[in-house]
């Protein structure tokens, strides 16, 4: 229940953050979803760690999970400093880079539908975090892209999945 909380709640940024960088929200109203859902998937991600029943598997989970924390809080901080984003770029290749062995290593273990969707969904996600990688560090023109591509993962990695699985559809 708790990935279809964090999804659920990742698919609302990543849709908010798409439209963000096609100028649909404005930078300072951007924050307030950034914030929130920082705050839910570290909260998700606390208990994970530290809570009842926590093991090797809910920490590499919960460690999995605050990689998507820090990236929310910290565009949410820039667009209230004015920072540029290239830290936050620096860190997304980080991530995306992270990102690339997690799927593979979740794909090769799939025994499931959802194991296979959750493995390209971390593909996907790989991606993702490389355009920002490319669009915050590198200052490619890519921010249209960019937007494209967070909108529509927004629903199909995020929204869409969290919603099933909290209603039992997908397990």
């Amino acid at each position: 229940m708790l990935l279809g909380l964090s999804l659920l709640y990742v698919g609302a940024v990543l849709c908010l953050n798409g439209l963000w960088l096609l100028g649909r929200v404005g930078d300072k109203e951007i924050s307030v979803i950034n914030v929130f859902v920082g705050g839910v998937t570290l909260t998700v991600a606390a208990y994970s760690a530290f809570g009842p029943g926590a093991d090797a598997a809910s920490i590499k989970g919960a460690a999995l999970t605050l990689l998507f924390t820090l990236t929310y809080l910290w565009v949410a901080i820039n667009r209230y400093n004015g920072a540029d984003g290239r830290g936050l770029g620096w860190f997304c290749l980080f991530v995306g880079i992270t990102a690339i062995p997690v799927a593979f290593d979740t794909l090769n273990g799939a025994n499931s539908a959802l194991n296979v969707w959750l493995g390209l969904c971390w593909a996907a996600w790989a991606v993702l975090w490389l355009m920002f990688f490319m669009l915050l560090a590198l200052n490619k023109p890519i921010a249209k892209l960019t937007g494209a591509v967070t909108l529509v993962q927004g629903v199909l990695t995020g929204w869409l999945p969290g919603y099933l699985m909290l209603n039992g559809v997908l397990k």
